[in-house]
């Protein structure tokens, strides 16, 4: 499988994208006025809404037919997303609450907020690639005997843990050599896996406009996707091609594996190399050691 990483502004480089993609994971700055080194995050409401839409019509134009895109945001504009979506030709096909496991965030006047919206659209009526993915999680207090064979994956993911700063985010989170988090936003590897076995085959194309730390490329190497990373920060660039060329322990996907095991047909979902060491470098040492040169 091969990967591209690409540095740049998203709006510009979409549009050099020459080859066809397959599924598109868009997790963008949500304009909450965060820190950003290359990126405004306080820009006016209306020219936000307006690059995420030239975004999001640019990867219509280079999605197969029947491919996918995944756009996560604040439950606050699920509105936006959707008519974003709308008119940039994509066909709506589930709204995806992510229940993070996590404590709830207390907001003055108003219910504590526990989720973001994952609004998953197609190029066209129905989808190319759809695996119904099975799970197995807790039985809930109330049945009375035990599943034989799991249950479909919903609309509803409250079985992955967000990334949470301090000691519960664990040793996933990648961390500079002093400890410190390395990047705030860093979605969690699980999520990812979830989109890519859902929504494409060993040997497609997953793209990722604005990549961060290349949590997605780093899930689609391993299970036998190709992968289109473009970051604007240089640094996190730095942090992606040594997550992809020294697989950390952390990172292995394969430890996810059961997780699924009721799915019907999930060996050639995954691809064969599931249980190996995946054709690339693990790295074996701390960890942190990973990010020295970009701390």
């Amino acid at each position: 499988m091969s990967y591209e990483i690409l540095c740049g502004n998203s709006v510009d480089l979409l549009k050099k994208i020459s080859c066809a993609v397959d599924m598109t994971f868009l997790d963008p700055p949500f304009n909450q006025q965060k820190d950003y080194a290359l990126h405004d995050d306080d820009m006016p409401e209306e020219k936000y809404w307006e690059m995420m839409k030239t975004v999001c019509q640019s990867i219509y134009n280079r999605t197969n037919k029947g491919g996918c895109i995944y756009f996560m945001q604040r439950e606050k504009n699920t509105e936006f997303v959707l008519r974003v979506l709308r008119e940039t030709n994509w066909e709506f096909q589930n709204l995806i609450i992510w229940k993070k496991r996590t404590s709830a965030v207390p907001v003055k006047g108003k219910y504590g907020k526990q989720y973001q919206i994952i609004v998953y659209a197609t190029k066209g009526e129905r989808a190319k690639t759809f695996h119904r993915l099975r799970i197995d999680p807790e039985l809930p207090p109330s049945y009375k005997y035990q599943r034989e064979n799991g249950v479909f994956v919903t609309d509803i993911w409250d079985d992955i843990r967000e990334l949470t700063s301090g000691y519960f985010a664990g040793n996933e989170a990648l961390r500079t050599a002093d400890g410190e988090r390395f990047h705030k936003q860093q979605t969690p590897l699980a999520l990812l896996l979830r989109m890519i076995l859902t929504s494409t085959n060993v040997g497609d194309t997953v793209l990722d406009p604005f990549a961060g730390t290349g949590t997605t490329s780093v899930v689609a190497t391993q299970i036998q996707r190709n992968s289109i990373a473009i970051e604007i920060d240089p640094n996190n660039i730095k942090c992606i091609k040594n997550r992809l060329n020294n697989i950390r322990e952390a990172d292995l996907v394969h430890k996810y594996y059961q997780d699924y095991i009721c799915t019907e047909n999930l060996s050639d979902i995954w691809g064969d190399d599931f249980g190996s060491d995946l054709n690339v470098k693990r790295k074996q040492s701390n960890p942190m050691s990973l990010f020295n040169a970009v701390s």
